[in-house]
């Protein structure tokens, strides 16, 4: 694959990302009226969390971008000492994990629109469990790489390393938000209110490491 094809693929992760997010934050109980009804000048309201994450995820995709381009420079120019790597089938499993933990925080999402504070709990719960799932498996493919008897001095087993533990330190640091509003949630009679934000973020924030990570593998494959 040449790097003009993969740069094409980055793109069109970037805009389907992109869409993404525009669905995900359209959020019509925020909707105040009008705007005709807004006097010239007046402040929106956005929340400095959102706007936190979009420039976060912003500067990460920017991040896996490089990387890619960089794999496949490097690849390019091999000069004889790149040897692909026979990717581990556990990454298959971990793949369906992180679905799954994408898709119960999803449900998280719509339980929490509708102020069901037990089906939240839930979704965030197994959200939480099937991420790290994943990180194990991820492990366990380090692992099985290291007994298939291939070592750093390969670049492309160092592009394998490098850009799977990026994204999985990407995901821990979700997993440190995504513990503190299972924390807050846990005090009895919580309003759904107090907690819509951080479940909306979270839900966001999984989604885009789902999306980097199904690049990612496509990438490594």
């Amino acid at each position: 694959m040449s790097l003009p094809v993969a740069l094409l693929g980055v793109l069109l992760g970037l805009v389907v990302w992109g869409l993404l997010v525009r669905r995900l934050t359209n959020r019509p109980w925020e909707t105040r009226g009008a705007p005709e009804d807004f006097p010239a000048g007046a402040a929106l309201n956005f929340p400095p969390a959102r706007l936190g994450l979009w420039i976060l995820l912003a500067v990460i995709t920017s991040l896996f971008a490089l990387f890619i381009a960089a794999y496949y420079m490097r690849m390019a120019h091999s000069h004889g000492d790149w040897s692909p790597v026979a990717v581990p089938r556990v990454l298959w499993l971990n793949t369906v994990m992180l679905i799954l933990s994408s898709g119960c925080m999803q449900a998280a999402r719509g339980a929490i629109r509708r102020a069901q504070i037990a089906r939240v709990k839930i979704g965030l719960l197994g959200g939480g469990l099937f991420a790290l799932a994943f990180l194990a498996g991820q492990l366990l493919a380090w692992r099985q790489l290291n007994a298939s008897g291939y070592f750093l001095g390969n670049p492309a087993v160092a592009f394998f390393y490098l850009l799977t533990a990026i994204h999985g330190l990407h995901l821990l640091g979700g997993l440190l938000v995504w513990g503190k509003t299972v924390i807050a949630m846990a005090p009895a009679g919580v309003e759904a209110i107090d907690l819509r934000s951080s479940v909306e973020l979270c839900t966001l924030y999984w989604h885009y490491l789902l999306l980097v990570w199904l690049i990612l593998f496509a990438v490594l494959l």
